[in-house]
């Protein structure tokens, strides 16, 4: 029998695979088995994912960033019953430029215990297949879409000496790719990771403009990673950049 928490029920935030689905954990699989009900973005989504890791839900409910603000307290019954629900998006780690967010807080302020079932983040995964050190990064994310908003982003973007890590809809890879171009220039170093565990996964290493011959018209799920300056220097006795 699951937990309770004083007799009220629990949100787990399960991550889920970004492509592969091998990579989902035990912990995920027993939880998502358990639950009472499960929370979802697309449930055309979370349906596939369902059929493929051989689990059937009791309830499943989905929550975009269209509904949240209004659905999110509309749970609290469900948690009161005593009720264990979780939480899992269209792949990867919940709540990173994904929805949740509001029922997390609406939950912590009610004294729901949420709980992280850590597992697949394309975040992490790019940052461990770097090869430069990353004591310190900043994660963008997602630029605003709208022209000047963006443009202003990416100038406060040019302030760090940090890597900063950007992601965006695979049809703006390109728009990505030349925007950063510009931005910090066309010999800048940069890593970019496109459809990670999946078959056609790519991770490239080069200067942004060399990056962006490689892509031409590509349309993939993808991180960029910029290096800050002084990673973009060789050293002076090997040669080889820092």
């Amino acid at each position: 029998m699951m937990p309770k928490n004083n007799g009220t029920g629990i949100l787990y935030i399960i991550a889920t695979p970004i492509g592969n689905y091998e990579d989902i954990t035990l912990r995920a699989i027993r939880l998502l088995n358990e639950v009472d009900i499960i929370i979802c973005e697309e449930t055309r989504q979370a349906t596939t994912l369902f059929k493929k890791i051989n689990i059937t839900p009791q309830s499943l409910v989905s929550l975009t960033e269209h509904n949240e603000k209004k659905d999110a307290g509309e749970f609290l019954q469900h948690f009161f019953l005593g009720k264990n629900i979780a939480l899992i998006s269209d792949c990867g780690t919940p709540v990173f430029s994904d929805p949740g967010r509001i029922l997390i807080e609406t939950c912590i302020s009610n004294g729901i215990r949420v709980v992280p079932v850590p597992g697949a983040s394309s975040l992490m995964a790019t940052l461990s297949s770097l090869d430069f050190p990353i004591d310190q990064f900043f994660f963008a994310g997602f630029l605003p879409r709208e022209s000047g908003q963006r443009d202003q982003a990416i100038s406060r973007l040019k302030t760090y000496t940090c890597p900063i890590v950007l992601m965006d809809t695979p049809y703006r890879l390109g728009k990505c790719l030349e925007e950063m171009e510009k931005a910090f220039g066309k010999n800048t170093r940069a890593t970019l990771a496109c459809d990670l565990t999946l078959p056609t996964e790519s991770i490239i290493r080069d200067s942004l403009q060399n990056i962006k011959k490689k892509v031409g018209a590509r349309k993939a799920e993808f991180l960029l990673v910029i290096l800050p300056p002084r990673s973009n220097r060789p050293d002076k006795k090997t040669g080889k950049f820092h």
